[in-house]
């Protein structure tokens, strides 16, 4: 094209490139100018950038700019270019003007950034300048971006769940200037448009309210040093093409707030009330008219009550003023955007209020909840992304959290392609939100155990390029991209075109598993489980014991059948529908095989980067072994789910030994990671409960949950031994705790009491009365309520004692919000547990006639005056015990027969 050779070491005139941008060239535009210059120096040329000027007429030139900047339509004109297509936002097309010309022309400032880059690219891939340039190009997708969590694996010290003010010692990598920018590098590097910052309160440690000073959570020279960081930041950021968008959750004070004015930092059961309202509207007012080049990500759900008016009224009547009393103090009419999460919320409805009020809304829900787990949605929450889709504004994708991924390197081109073709395809979306693939709350390292710790951005490089290039353009050919990845993954590790495809055939084997194991044998899609920790027999074979979240199974994975309804069809030789538990157990095995022989082809031929590549490697082995002992586990509990009907021995034989080769793989599997990892999961607090409740950053590795998984097979073999010595199959459990009534004082009214016991009314407007219950809870001093009102208004009861108590509750075992409260929810409500109100402790515990059965949970209160606030619908308050009563959790069996006994006995002490 130019007859220019490129040699870096003979850098002479005639080497000589001119960068021409107009005068008014934006930043992004000079940024892009910026890159070329670098990719030609780097190939040998000469680069000389001239801004508002003209290039000399023998010199090589490129011209930057916008379509309609002069520079772009003189040239355009004078050379007669046919542009074929215009390109839409931030889009641009890369032009062949003449044998010294070309034109790099963007639809926007963003396009002229894009195509800048894109000619970078070539070069560096060339170490030429390239010929014959003619591209056109744009996104598919209006929003993509990425997130960053200012939030911690534990709590603060005397905090809740998402209270973390920005400080450096919580936080000292927000004040690395360097590591921001290698961040925002990388994010324009993928074309990335967006970066969200998740913090659950964010105004008291970035702005100070003239009305509320007090309310300020960091000190003076923290405050001024968050100040210069967000500039810094957000400046940064625009340069690059790229939203900041700050993140904060409804309704959450600041904690000097809620001291001064004695309320609770966030209390989902707390109405609205017009002093906090008045704060946090000038909060938002604050914030806005400090940083207006700054975005707004709302949650409404998890930390107010889920879904209601109060939704509604705060968004319309606090929120979006907030917003637009920022932009009247500023004096400016551009709305940032607001960015309303569906999480927890009726957000249809709250976008049909507010959008004659405001107009840069968009939505955005979860993908596949807090996991990865299909590339078919379907079900309710498929209707939902495509109702938000239909509203007329731009639905983004969230791909949140990835509890079943962590903390394994995942790099599935294929799933991930066809993940973002469903977005569009199934959801109707333009949008998305990317969380890291694994290690969120420990922000920026990786799990992995490493000296020094590994970046999330450097060792997880495929997982943003991957979504990000399909975010672009997710209709490129399969062959071209098994090739394109192949290549990359090549020059990554220093082999040739065959073994990096092969690299990729591990990534891509590999990658099946995780999603395949949990949308056919989990609990939940949300963080509470971390699927590579493994799962317990009675999660298996009684997964609502445990909470099971039916939307994974509905919505999340493909047509199929659990564990309990194939064994079910299975005794009743009836057909089975769809994705079956065998046919996943054998699958996941292939991919594990599959995956370890591809990585292995590969191993003798890596010349670059050799520790990195053998962590994948170990990775992939991991996901070996996780998936042999899955599949051995699921077979094991078949055959225990077999036995509830045909009570054979010889099925329980058979779960055993499949449950020994379970827990050998394992085995194998906790020393694959003994030595690799830090931990399966970052988040490290009471919320995490599949397989084992994670209490103080306990249980987080495989060395701790081995033992209770050896211990289970000693269990079954141990409960066999006894069933062989006894002529009936005798039910072998822990003996019932007795729960005995602890002294309270009642300080609020109450319509009544009574002694749970056959016949005693238990609501005071109806006359339903008790027909069963278990004898762990006979003689308990139950609180008669009305029904009416607790449909209404809710349950509240305020008492007094010397001591800590537990609070007894029963639940109605049935989805029916209008009629009944539905227990805490750890997949909504992120402070579902404070009171270790979660579990249930005695599954199938009572029964009232014209009732569904209840489960039994407790609310923990320390010494002194508490009050019980519950949500509205009907419960029963079944009285107080000691607060150090140890309540077993097992099913009780009342009103349960037959078939539909529970087994877990058999794995339990």
């Amino acid at each position: 094209m130019m007859n220019i050779a490129a040699n870096a070491q003979n850098k002479k005139a005639d080497k000589e490139i001119n960068l021409l941008l107009s005068a008014n060239a934006s930043k992004r535009a000079q940024f892009g100018a910026g890159k070329i210059s670098d990719a030609l120096y780097q190939s040998g040329y000469v680069a000389k950038t001239i801004v508002g000027g003209k290039s000399a007429a023998k010199s090589v030139t490129i011209v930057i700019g916008k379509l309609d900047d002069d520079i772009c339509r003189n040239e355009i004109a004078q050379n007669k270019i046919a542009i074929e297509k215009q390109p839409g936002k931030e889009g641009f097309v890369i032009k062949q003007i003449s044998s010294s010309k070309i034109l790099v022309a963007g639809a926007d400032e963003s396009g002229v950034l894009y195509g800048s880059l894109a000619l970078t690219d070539s070069i560096k891939k060339n170490n030429k300048v390239p010929e014959k340039l003619n591209v056109t190009d744009q996104p598919e997708m209006v929003l993509r971006g990425a997130c960053v969590g200012l939030q911690k694996p534990a709590y603060l010290p005397g905090r809740n769940v998402y209270e973390y003010p920005y400080t450096e010692e919580t936080f000292p990598w927000f004040y690395d200037k360097k590591l921001w920018l290698q961040y925002l590098d990388s994010l324009v590097s993928y074309r990335l448009n967006s970066l969200y910052l998740w913090n659950g309160h964010p105004f008291a440690s970035l702005v100070k309210l003239k009305d509320y000073p007090y309310a300020v959570e960091v000190d003076d020279a923290t405050f001024k040093k968050n100040e210069e960081m967000f500039t810094f930041l957000t400046e940064e950021a625009d340069k690059r093409g790229i939203w900041v968008i700050q993140s904060f959750y409804n309704i959450i004070v600041s904690k000097p707030f809620a001291e001064r004015n004695n309320l609770k930092t966030q209390d989902r059961n707390r109405p609205i009330i017009p002093i906090i309202a008045d704060y946090t509207r000038k909060s938002i007012a604050a914030f806005v008219e400090k940083y207006p080049n700054v975005g707004l990500l709302v949650t409404l759900g998890e930390a107010m009550e889920g879904v209601g008016q109060d939704d509604i009224d705060w968004f319309t009547k606090t929120i979006i003023p907030g917003v637009q009393d920022g932009l009247k103090a500023l004096g400016s009419n551009r709305q940032p955007p607001i960015v309303l999460r569906a999480h927890d919320s009726d957000a249809p409805s709250v976008m049909k209020y507010a959008l004659p009020l405001y107009k840069n809304l968009y939505t955005m829900a979860k993908y596949n909840g807090e996991a990865l787990t299909t590339y078919t949605p379907r079900g309710s929450w498929a209707e939902l992304h495509r109702t938000l889709s239909r509203i007329g504004t731009v639905h983004i994708e969230n791909v949140h959290i990835m509890a079943n991924l962590e903390p394994f390197r995942y790099g599935s081109a294929d799933f991930i392609q066809k993940c973002v073709q469903a977005m569009h395809n199934v959801y109707e979306a333009n949008g998305l939100h990317l969380y890291p693939e694994a290690s969120y709350w420990d922000w920026p390292y990786t799990a992995d155990k490493s000296s020094p710790r590994l970046l999330q951005i450097e060792r997880d490089w495929i997982w943003y390029k991957t979504w990000s290039r399909y975010a672009w353009n997710c209709h490129r050919d399969r062959g071209g991209e098994i090739n394109y990845w192949g290549g990359e993954l090549g020059d990554k590790y220093g082999c040739d075109l065959l073994q990096g495809k092969n690299i990729l055939e591990a990534y891509e084997q590999a990658g099946e598993i995780a999603p395949k194991l949990l949308r056919r044998f989990g609990i939940t899609d949300g963080n509470r489980q971390t699927l590579t920790l493994g799962m317990l027999m009675p999660q298996l074979i009684n997964p609502n014991r445990f909470g099971l979240f039916t939307l994974l199974y509905t919505s999340e994975s493909p047509e199929g059948e659990m564990l309990i309804e194939y064994a079910d069809r299975e005794w009743k030789h009836q057909p089975h529908v769809g994705e079956t538990p065998v046919q996943i157990a054998g699958e996941v095995v292939e991919h594990g095989r599959k995956a370890k022989e591809a990585i292995d082809k590969a191993a003798s031929s890596v010349t670059k980067d050799k520790a990195e590549f053998e962590r994948l490697r170990n990775d992939v082995y991991c996901y070996d072994a996780l998936a042999r002992s899955y599949s051995e586990k699921a077979i094991a509990a078949l055959s225990v789910l077999r036995y509830k009907y045909s009570k054979d021995n010889a099925d329980l034989e058979t779960a055993l030994d499949h449950l020994k080769k379970s827990v050998d793989a394992y085995e194998e599997l906790t020393n694959l990671t003994n030595d690799t990892y830090l931990y399966a999961n970052s988040m490290q607090t009471s919320q995490r409960k599949i397989p084992i409740r994670g209490v103080d950053g306990t249980f987080k590795t495989w060395k701790e949950c081995l033992p209770v998984y050896q211990q289970e097979y000693n269990y079954l073999k141990k409960n066999i031994d006894s069933l062989k010595t006894s002529s009936q199959a005798v039910k072998i459990k822990t003996q019932p705790v007795i729960l005995k009534n602890a002294p309270v004082k009642l300080l609020s009214k109450v319509e009544g009491e009574y002694v749970v016991g056959s016949g005693a009314s238990v609501f005071s407007d109806t006359a339903s009365a008790i027909t069963g219950y278990a004898p762990e809870i006979k003689d308990l001093k139950g609180i008669r309520f009305s029904r009416t009102e607790q449909k209404k208004s809710g349950t509240e009861v305020t008492f007094k004692s010397d001591k800590a108590v537990k609070v007894v509750v029963g639940f109605f075992k049935i989805k029916d919000k209008a009629n009944y409260l539905a227990p805490s929810d750890l997949e909504t409500d992120a402070t579902a547990n404070d009171l270790g109100q979660a579990d249930i402790k005695l599954a199938n515990a009572l029964s009232v006639a014209g009732f569904p059965l209840l489960n039994i949970h407790t609310f923990s209160f320390p010494a002194g005056t508490n009050t019980l606030k519950l949500s509205k619908g009907a419960c029963l308050v079944l009285g107080f015990i000691d607060g150090s009563t140890d309540v077993p959790r097992y099913n009780a069996g009342v009103g349960i027969t037959g078939e539909n006994e529970d087994v877990d006995w058999l794995f339990e002490k």
